[in-house]
């Protein structure tokens, strides 16, 4: 058993319409990370898919809302006006969803219907290691990893209840 656990809290999950995929001490910026889950969250599958292949191909740019500091404007973002193209959380990002697709073909869940109920992207482990300096001296320089979790959850279509 793996001694992390989830932010979301699995019990109240629905083990039959729900899966969940995690990419653990991944090499991205927790920053960026965490600003293109934010994004991410409460669409459906197939168009978070096509998003985050157009934010990886620099076609659209992702919202920055908390760290947003000397981020320039950017064209068509809605509520936000700050963004930037974070390509390589964007496929890291995109590596977990497709795991969590499986997932979801593994049980068998329609995949049509699938949306995005959790993205969430939080710092993990810092890889500390050492740049020289002048006359001998050293300097530490520090590089966090990332935990990226993904839950999907099948929509109710119509006829059916919530």
């Amino acid at each position: 058993m793996p001694k992390w656990g989830y932010s979301i809290i699995t019990q109240q999950l629905d083990p039959e319409k729900t899966v969940i995929a995690s990419g653990r001490e991944v090499r991205v910026s927790h920053k960026h990370t965490r600003e293109v889950c934010r994004t991410i969250k409460g669409m459906m599958l197939t168009k978070a898919k096509e998003y985050l292949l157009d934010v990886a191909e620099k076609k659209k740019a992702v919202p920055f809302r908390r760290y947003q500091k000397k981020a320039g404007h950017r064209h068509g973002l809605d509520h936000a006006f700050a963004g930037r193209y974070p390509i390589k959380a964007a496929t890291q990002v995109l590596k977990v969803l497709k795991n969590a697709e499986a997932n979801a073909e593994n049980k068998s869940l329609d995949i049509d219907r699938l949306q995005i109920i959790h993205a969430a992207a939080y710092p993990g482990m810092k890889v500390k290691r050492y740049t020289p300096r002048a006359h001998g001296r050293a300097s530490p320089k520090y590089n966090t990893l990332s935990h990226i979790e993904i839950a999907l959850g099948e929509k109710a279509g119509q006829g059916e209840e919530a």
